[in-house]
């Protein structure tokens, strides 16, 4: 085993950052771009507040997993909320659909994630313009196409900023060449491939030897991962764009017998983290969907409450190794999927 992964502990300890202890506030909003900000002085409510959750599918456990969070804020908040969405993320007019029936329902307000933004803006717009309060989660763009009263999400470029940074820490000064895999092409990719690199910008040691498409999904990663590691022998980390790209990765290191290799992931996906525990993923950008969920909540009962200022919400993101992975998997109320076993 190389000498610069014996310095995991060290790393992971001057990177971690949110736990999930930490959600019962929120970081101060950070103003959108001009033109983006919805009027709240429209909003309002009567005490009986009604709350619908709209991801763009119910096929992504992420999404799930924010609904768990919105759902517990709800409750402890005494708020009604409902999740409403198509089975396939492919499914934009069937998202658009069920935007066009919400507003007419006079639901309070809308918390939203859309594939499609520029479909979803002209609804978006009608549902301001009725007084219902819109939040956008699980986003970093604080200029969507139409006016709306709040942004809450993770920034992709710091998340994995901070994993470059954690891997300037592993590397302490030894060589370290590295292969990336990408997601498909578009913003979330780009985002997060550019923030590892911005992390690791100014480390003379550490070398990107090449970057290829792993598709977002396990096989996409594992066939990634075996040609790069079998095209570039002398890399010792994979970091890939989410968590199934880098199990994917994985199993093909795996494969290879190529048990000297990093692996750094992106999401938290609950498996991953299983992974991490067990040694077969080494760390990865902990996003923290339901602590996520439990801000929007938040976020949505101050505008509703008129006590918003307006503007994009923050939520944490932690580095995950196996120095801090086992506190998270001991709380599976905090996880979707739940753990496939008790920590």
């Amino acid at each position: 085993m190389n000498n610069w992964i014996r310095n995991l502990t060290f790393a992971a300890a001057m990177a971690a950052g949110a736990t999930m202890a930490q959600a019962a506030n929120y970081a101060a909003p950070q103003p959108m771009m001009e033109g983006a900000q919805a009027d709240m002085s429209q909003i309002g409510n009567d005490g009986d507040i009604r709350i619908a959750y709209m991801p763009p599918a119910t096929e992504f456990n992420y999404y799930i997993a924010i609904g768990e969070g919105i759902n517990a804020e709800a409750a402890a908040a005494g708020a009604e909320v409902f999740m409403l969405a198509p089975q396939s993320g492919a499914d934009i007019n069937g998202q658009m659909g069920m935007i066009q029936d919400v507003i007419t329902q006079g639901v309070d307000a809308i918390i939203l994630s859309t594939h499609d933004e520029a479909a979803a803006a002209p609804l978006v717009s009608r549902a301001v313009e009725a007084g219902i309060a819109i939040v956008i989660v699980n986003s970093d763009i604080a200029n969507f196409p139409t006016p709306v009263h709040a942004v809450v999400g993770y920034s992709q470029r710091n998340g994995t900023n901070d994993i470059g940074k954690y891997l300037i820490g592993m590397a302490d000064g030894d060589n370290v060449t590295v292969g990336v895999i990408e997601g498909l092409p578009g913003y979330h990719s780009t985002e997060r491939v550019g923030g590892f690199l911005d992390g690791i910008a100014g480390a003379d040691n550490i070398t990107v030897k090449a970057s290829i498409a792993g598709g977002w999904n396990v096989e996409g990663g594992n066939t990634a991962g075996m040609d790069l590691l079998q095209a570039n022998p002398d890399i010792d980390v994979l970091f890939a764009a989410n968590d199934y790209m880098i199990m994917g990765a994985a199993l093909a290191a795996k494969a290879l017998n190529r048990n000297d290799i990093a692996l750094l992931g992106n999401d938290g996906d609950t498996a991953a983290l299983e992974e991490i525990h067990n040694g077969s993923v080494t760390a990865t950008v902990n996003t923290s969907p339901f602590i996520m969920g439990q801000i929007a909540l938040q976020v949505t009962l101050d505008v509703l409450n008129g006590d918003y200022p307006g503007g994009f919400v923050e939520t944490p993101t932690t580095i995950v190794d196996q120095s801090n992975v086992l506190p998270i998997l001991q709380d599976p109320d905090s996880l979707y999927p739940k753990p496939s076993k008790a920590y």
